[in-house]
């Protein structure tokens, strides 16, 4: 099978995966709790004037799968800025996204359930370390219960800030233009600009040249449509690059 043919049949699978992973925990922890409706994607996959940054070799969000990019169209259009979104805090305090601006910003979507989550949790620590210069700061969204939340972390340190969307995590993610496709993040410039959104789990190589772009962005080098472009070119190399070493290991 063609590598691209093959990595899309890899993408779809693996997001009928986190819809029913994601399901299946709603059901199993909060009896009282009606599972939302979300029908899989049908639109083409991103062009690259878009700002979503998704062109796989798998996808991520299914704690059983092995994949590790994601295949997601928006399911409503992008937002140009970071929306005014409000969620509460693990101590229960109602924090608004936008508190967090004035510098560059990660927004990462999440699940204790979702293993590339769970993943890319030491990246994301690792990379709000070595940008601490740039300022860049990481607040994490689980679409996930309190609970359950709080026991992780209770377990394994989360050094940033985190949301827990409960309900209303799914509205969260269609805020952004998103369908409920876990992991994702949402780089943000320091004005609340989205700058674009990876679809799947966070590799490093991906982290550094989204940043990278960040800061030519922000010193005035490129422009906004130029990072979109550049981020999502590089992004579809990188996945290709790792679906081909994939298919040698195999």
């Amino acid at each position: 099978m063609p590598l691209a043919a093959r990595a899309l049949a890899i993408g779809l699978v693996a997001l009928a995966g986190v819809l029913a992973g994601f399901l299946a925990y709603r059901g199993a922890h909060s009896p009282t709790a009606t599972a939302p409706t979300q029908a899989a994607p049908t639109q083409a996959a991103p062009t690259p004037s878009s700002p979503v940054a998704s062109e796989s070799a798998g996808s991520a969000g299914s704690a059983d799968s092995g994949s590790d990019d994601a295949v997601a169209a928006p399911s409503r259009p992008i937002p140009d800025t970071v929306p005014d979104l409000t969620l509460p805090n693990l101590a229960g305090v109602q924090t608004s996204l936008r508190a967090f601006l004035g510098h560059p910003l990660i927004i990462n979507f999440w699940a204790t359930w979702c293993a590339p989550c769970r993943r890319e949790i030491p990246l994301l620590q690792q990379l709000r370390r070595a940008y601490r210069g740039d300022g860049l700061e990481i607040v994490g969204i689980a679409v996930d219960f309190r609970a359950a939340v709080a026991d992780y972390v209770a377990r394994q340190a989360v050094e940033y800030p985190l949301l827990v969307g409960e309900d209303a995590g799914l509205a969260a993610t269609e805020r952004f233009g998103m369908q409920a496709v876990l992991p994702f993040s949402v780089f943000a410039d320091a004005q609340g600009r989205i700058v674009t959104i990876k679809v799947g789990e966070l590799h490093p190589d991906e982290a550094a040249y989204i940043l990278g772009a960040m800061r030519d962005l922000a010193a005035g080098r490129i422009s906004l449509r130029e990072a979109h472009a550049g981020i999502v070119q590089r992004l579809r190399e990188l996945a290709v690059e790792r679906a081909k070493a994939g298919a040698k290991d195999s």
